[in-house]
């Protein structure tokens, strides 16, 4: 898995910029940070929190008609508005969904009072822009062609291109970035972040002159050697793959899945590649004269609830 050097090292440049930010009372300080407003990236969200519940798939409980998760339903004429659209490209004013969600009126508002849902004045700000550019509907994002994204501006506080990104995601929600750590500070932050552990004295000793590049380089590389950055690591994908020490059931008693736990520290210490990584766990045993360690791997597929109820329905089970 390239973690290290290639997906871990960018993330790590981060560090010594911020590490808390500092919030606004504002959602957005400004819209015009957000030059294009995405519908799946900014209004998708809001409309399936805020929306959805009355216009959307569920016809069982669907209201007016309208289904807005469908651009072929929301330009529409309304059926109990006639000649009102719920959106009108390039017009918010008169499109039918700005004119609800901005409303004072509770005869008109949306979402109704009743519904105990409301949008805050930056959702709405949001969605106005929105219209304005457009209302362009995109579909989901995994059937969508990926493609390299255009940079944010440059500034003179980013380094590099992530940093580029995480500014222009902090100015959009009012926040800014704390001033640059200092050399001690600088090691414990990369130390826990790497390690899960405070640096040992030796660590701070050996680093604690960090104003050359190469020197930071060198500690990240000297944290990415330690057993215990693949066990820090290691708890994210522990918790994505449902693993448990326990059945999980009513008589929950002890099991043995520890040797699948090691296998992926061992394995993202070893820096196996991703497709190895993910191919072990799901399929190992299909592989050619698979190994102990591919075989090993697949103890993923059993990461899940255990029981030994009597009656339990075979089929049943299997399908939960």
């Amino acid at each position: 898995m390239v973690f290290k050097r290639r997906n871990i090292y960018a993330l790590i440049l981060l560090v010594p910029f911020f590490w808390s930010c500092e919030p606004s009372n504002k959602e957005y300080d400004s819209l015009e940070s957000i030059d294009q407003v995405s519908y799946n990236f900014h209004i998708r969200p809001i409309l399936s929190d805020k929306c959805f519940a009355c216009h959307g798939p569920d016809a069982n409980k669907r209201e007016a008609d309208l289904r807005l998760d469908l651009e072929s339903s929301a330009f529409k004429v309304l059926k109990e508005n006639p000649g009102k659209f719920a959106l009108v490209s390039g017009k918010p004013e008169e499109s039918e969904v700005y004119h609800r969600i901005s409303s004072l009126d509770p005869s008109e508002m949306m979402p109704p009072p009743e519904s105990n849902l409301k949008l805050s004045e930056g959702e709405i700000a949001l969605i106005k822009k929105w219209i304005e550019q457009g209302a362009k509907y995109e579909p989901h994002w995994a059937f969508v062609k990926a493609e390299k994204g255009k940079l944010p501006p440059k500034t003179e506080w980013a380094k590099n291109e992530i940093d580029q990104f995480t500014l222009q995601k902090m100015k959009e929600k009012g926040l800014k970035p704390n001033p640059k750590a200092e050399s001690y500070e600088l090691i414990k932050r990369v130390s826990l972040d790497l390690t899960g552990l405070p640096p040992s004295p030796e660590i701070l000793q050996q680093f604690s002159d960090l104003d050359e590049s190469s020197n930071y380089e060198n500690l990240i590389d000297n944290l990415l050697e330690e057993k215990s950055f693949g066990e820090k690591l290691a708890i994210l994908w522990m918790d994505i793959s449902r693993y448990a020490d326990s059945y999980g059931y009513q008589d929950d008693n002890i099991r043995t899945q520890w040797p699948y736990r090691d296998w992926v520290i061992h394995a993202l210490n070893s820096n196996l590649p991703y497709d190895q990584f993910i191919t072990w766990q799901i399929a190992g045993d299909l592989l050619p004269n698979p190994t102990k360690e591919q075989i090993l791997a697949t103890a993923f597929n059993r990461n899940h609830k255990y029981t030994e109820e009597g009656g339990v329905i075979d089929e049943e089970y299997r399908v939960e």
